[in-house]
């Protein structure tokens, strides 16, 4: 008797085994890491900190991402990208086990926090570039954008529970237990990808050494304009948001919308935009990639702008669904753009460049985030976040590549590449066409 599965329930031929294994093990990691980055923020206040307290330990982490990202993207590209990410996972499990441990026996140390986080970003710095190559390697033909949206709904459909399931854990219990259910969320998301199958990626032919692997990344990104216009962009636009968001918005949750619930309900709805932003690119495919995801950061401005007013947390709430819509949109783009243009055996380390980029500059924004509010005011200082948004954002617009960059009617198969700095179908109008 044929048992054929019924085809409304079979998984699509894009979404094969590493795809599937990446997707659950992102969606685990998220339930745990969004509540325990707002548990991280609660921790410090908690422990007798302040605006400047919680800065200096979202600096912590950032640091050593920054250091090492590079250096990530390297061994990423030399070393099975599968073993790199479970080691990078054990290292976040224990760093935030630690960490809960620490909460939990109650009073733990402004350093002890500060070293802690380090090391959970120091693993993020090897992680992030392995698994940015392995996913975009885990799709080929004409349905990457498509196989990106889906990911991406997934993954932020968990940190759609976890950020509101966290702020509710801690209002009830505490932070300690939020940061114990990431260090196990961490643990199971390592033990998924050890199950990812490397001989289905494209071999990657040795480098010269790790200096001539990064200039072989530099060439890959300086190479096309609206590659690294794009992350000049972010650099100030990922930092401003990221000290709005770490250090400005459970201080404006604490003072004026009633503790940790409200943030988490409000960063939650955000979640549901992101959800909501990926399910409309799952249909719609924009020609120009770069156009329509550039025009979509302009909305990135508007939480700054929400928590300077500041407005109550339904308004609040509508704010951050619309912004989470418009960063997908932007996502999903720049994720088919990398999967268009760019060589699989450079995926890595051209992703290396593109995170060192965007968090480049957030140690720097969050250390100087308490001094603002002291020297200009909270509101001012918030102001000035939203402003500089929309002036980068506007920047990057006057760049033509960014205008011009067109979707391929048949996006390459992963490992194929056009020359830098081509988008592979120009017409008489112009070529049509990314965190993230």
């Amino acid at each position: 008797m044929d048992r054929a599965v019924p085809p409304r329930l079979r998984r699509p031929a894009w979404a094969g085994r590493n795809y599937t294994l990446l997707t659950a093990a992102a969606v685990v990691t998220n339930l745990g890491s969004h509540g325990a980055l707002i548990a991280a923020a609660f921790a410090v206040l908690d422990a007798g900190g302040d605006g400047g307290d919680v800065g200096l330990v979202a600096m912590a982490r950032t640091i050593p991402l920054v250091v090492f990202l590079l250096v990530g993207g390297a061994v990423a590209d030399r070393l099975p990208r599968h073993r790199v990410m479970v080691a990078a996972n054990a290292l976040n499990c224990l760093s935030q086990a630690a960490f809960a441990v620490l909460v939990l026996l109650g009073e733990p140390q402004l350093w002890q926090m500060m070293l802690l986080t380090a090391l959970g970003g120091t693993g993020q710095a090897f992680f992030s570039p392995a698994a940015e190559g392995m996913l975009l390697s885990s799709v080929t033909g004409d349905q990457a954008s498509r196989a990106f949206a889906l990911f991406r709904m997934a993954m932020h459909g968990a940190a759609i529970g976890g950020a509101a399931l966290g702020g509710a854990l801690i209002a009830a219990i505490g932070p300690g237990w939020v940061l114990a259910v990431d260090a196990v969320a961490f643990a199971l998301a390592g033990g998924l990808r050890a199950f990812l199958r490397v001989t289905e990626v494209p071999e990657r032919a040795p480098g010269g050494g790790m200096l001539a692997d990064l200039r072989d990344g530099w060439r890959e990104v300086i190479g096309r304009p609206w590659l690294w216009t794009i992350v000049v962009q972010f650099s100030v636009v990922v930092a401003v948001i990221g000290a709005a968001e770490a250090v400005y918005g459970p201080l404006v949750a604490r003072d004026s919308l009633g503790g940790a619930a409200p943030w988490g309900l409000a960063l939650s709805a955000f979640g549901v935009g992101t959800v909501a932003g990926a399910f409309l690119m799952m249909r719609w495919k924009p020609r120009r990639l770069l156009l329509a995801g550039s025009l979509c950061v302009f909305p990135l401005a508007l939480p700054s702008a929400a928590l300077a007013v500041p407005v109550q947390l339904p308004l609040l709430a509508a704010v951050m669904f619309v912004s989470g819509v418009a960063i997908e949109v932007f996502g999903v783009s720049w994720m088919t753009a990398l999967h268009q243009e760019i060589p699989e055996d450079k995926f890595s380390r051209v992703s290396a460049y593109d995170w060192f980029g965007s968090v480049s500059l957030v140690p720097l924004a969050t250390a100087l985030a308490g001094p603002a509010e002291t020297a200009f005011g909270r509101d001012t200082a918030l102001w000035g976040c939203a402003t500089l948004v929309v002036l980068m954002t506007a920047a990057v617009l006057c760049v033509p590549d960014v205008r011009r960059l067109t979707r391929r009617t048949e996006e390459k198969v992963a490992g194929s590449s056009g020359p830098p700095g081509t988008n592979g179908s120009a017409d008489a109008e112009g070529a049509a066409g990314r965190l993230g």
